[in-house]
């Protein structure tokens, strides 16, 4: 018998507090900022991050985070990022499409989603801004009000 998967809450919400954090050491003039840029390079190759503000509200803030390459054969998702600013959390909500995933798919499921595919896109999502953190170089100056 198959055992069923749990999703592991406390390791989640850790992922989506530090998400938080990389996003406002990227952005933190959020507030005032609508977008902004960063050259990245991997392996030789160059790439450029884009986060760039969606939607504002009072206790929220929805940011689409998108990288395009030199070649146009290669595409990376854009992730739509909703950030909690009273929790101080920032998950992946959907993908540009606009579907918003659930946290847990049964397998197989229609649409080929792993079981803990939003789990797998919050990890990914804190990768990349770790990356950005560590390797990005912003076309403008970021200040930092932390």
């Amino acid at each position: 018998m198959k055992k069923r998967y749990i999703p592991d809450l406390v390791k989640q919400m850790a992922d989506c507090e530090a998400n938080y954090l990389r996003l406002m050491r990227l952005m933190p003039d959020l507030e005032q900022c609508d977008e902004r840029e960063f050259e990245v390079h991997w392996h030789q190759q160059q790439s450029v991050v884009r986060l760039r503000v969606e939607e504002r509200f009072t206790y929220t803030t929805t940011v689409l985070v998108s990288q395009s390459f030199d070649h146009s054969w290669l595409e990376a998702p854009s992730l739509v990022v909703r950030m909690y600013h009273d929790a101080r959390a920032a998950e992946v909500i959907c993908l540009k499409s606009r579907r918003q995933f659930r946290g847990v798919y049964s397998y197989p499921n229609e649409r080929m989603h792993q079981k803990d595919e939003k789990a797998q896109l919050n990890q990914y999502l804190g990768e990349w801004l770790s990356h950005c953190l560590t390797h990005g170089q912003a076309a403008e100056p970021v200040y930092s009000f932390l």
